[in-house]
């Protein structure tokens, strides 16, 4: 039986990946663990507390602490980011934020030290060994784990709009997919991911978690990489479905989105108001048009198969969302949405430029402007 370690409130924490890159070639580069001894020094046991490896050594995870406002958050980010920026450059490094690399061959990289990573690929296999994906995970804190189950089923109706917004993953060795996530069919095809399953209580969780430990599917909840999972440790709610962002205040237009849904959430549940959830193959319909076709997706909103453009719903839900996001301190992230849907996410800036007459070095080129100039934003304005 696993305890949820309820929250007190809707507390926000965002992990970001972010790949490594030559800064001539704009190839993948395995530099993370001399990376990672630099900004470790001066840490306990020589580990930076924001900064960690990842499965692949061309990657870093940089994570906040337990924050309460997505200003916070976003701070928090910026200033990690900045170390690793420092730290990158003295290996002729930088980074970029995108769900994919768009041309660098994964079998062409080092799978990161440790049993964990070793035993991931020795399981797995293929699927685990092409996994050079880079996502923006975020935790919003829940008060139950009941109602963390709860929050799981009713976000999954929301998950292709948070697809769509964060979608970076357009080319992928070379090609340009026709996808608007590349990242999110290559992350379904490991084990234990995707759509979460419609549960009744944490009770049925714990019903599921001790039947694939017992099988020696898993061997704890951090394994279960469910598109939305509860969290126990931390008393979240984990929301993973996101790519990887170039731009801080995209992240924080998302990490906006997920604190005000949890929040009307948790007020619904409150008052005996379950939000309906929509059917399994809607869900899976939705996921893999948002997938597609990024914010230009129709969305299938009832039984009868109508649909309604993706745009649209997303400005009915900031609409209703803003007097929570008011109350959060994020109207002004929040509200941030409607410009990613009117100009479109990082695939959309990505192909063009391309159409433009880029090249794929380019691409990254322009990934890593677009990040560096952000961080240098919000470095400058705290």
């Amino acid at each position: 039986m696993v305890d949820f370690h309820a929250s007190a409130g809707p507390s926000l924490g965002v992990e970001v990946e972010l790949a490594l890159v030559d800064v001539t070639s704009g190839e993948l580069v395995c530099v993370a663990p001399e990376l990672l001894a630099r900004v470790g020094e001066g840490h306990p046991d020589a580990e930076h507390p924001k900064i960690k490896k990842e499965l692949y050594q061309c990657t870093v995870e940089v994570i906040t602490g337990v924050c309460a406002t997505v200003a916070e958050a976003r701070a928090d980010l910026a200033g990690s980011m900045r170390e690793v920026e420092i730290a990158a450059a003295q290996s002729d490094a930088a980074i970029i934020g995108a769900g994919l690399h768009p041309f660098t061959p994964w079998h062409q990289l080092a799978i990161s030290e440790g049993e964990r990573y070793q035993r991931l690929v020795d399981t797995i296999a293929w699927p685990a060994r092409r996994l050079t994906t880079h996502g923006v995970h975020v935790h919003v804190g829940v008060r139950s784990g009941d109602k963390a189950i709860a929050t799981v089923n009713s976000l999954s109706g929301h998950l292709p709009v948070f697809l769509a917004l964060s979608a970076a993953s357009p080319y992928w060795n070379g090609q340009d997919t026709g996808l608007a996530s590349t990242r999110t069919k290559i992350f379904e095809s490991m084990p234990t991911t995707g759509l979460p399953p419609h549960l009744r209580d944490w009770a049925e969780f714990n019903v599921f978690l001790d039947t694939l430990i017992e099988a020696g599917a898993v061997e704890s909840v951090r394994e279960v990489w469910w598109d939305i999972r509860p969290h126990p440790g931390y008393g979240t709610v984990e929301l993973r479905m996101c790519d990887s962002m170039p731009t801080l205040w995209e992240i924080a237009a998302l990490a906006a989105l997920a604190q005000s849904l949890v929040t009307e959430l948790d007020r619904l549940v409150d008052g005996g108001r379950m939000p309906q959830v929509p059917r399994e193959w809607v869900r899976r319909e939705n996921k893999w048009r948002a997938a597609r076709w990024g914010v230009d997706a129709d969305l299938v909103i009832d039984d009868a198969g109508h649909t309604r453009p993706l745009r649209e719903v997303v400005d009915d839900l900031v609409e209703r969302l803003l007097p929570i996001a008011t109350e959060l301190g994020c109207a002004d992230e929040l509200a941030d949405l409607r410009r990613i849907a009117a100009d479109g996410p990082s695939y959309v800036r990505q192909r063009q430029v391309v159409a433009s007459g880029g090249d794929l070095p380019g691409v990254v080129r322009s990934l890593r402007a677009e990040l560096a100039t952000s961080i240098a934003g919000e470095v400058d304005a705290t």
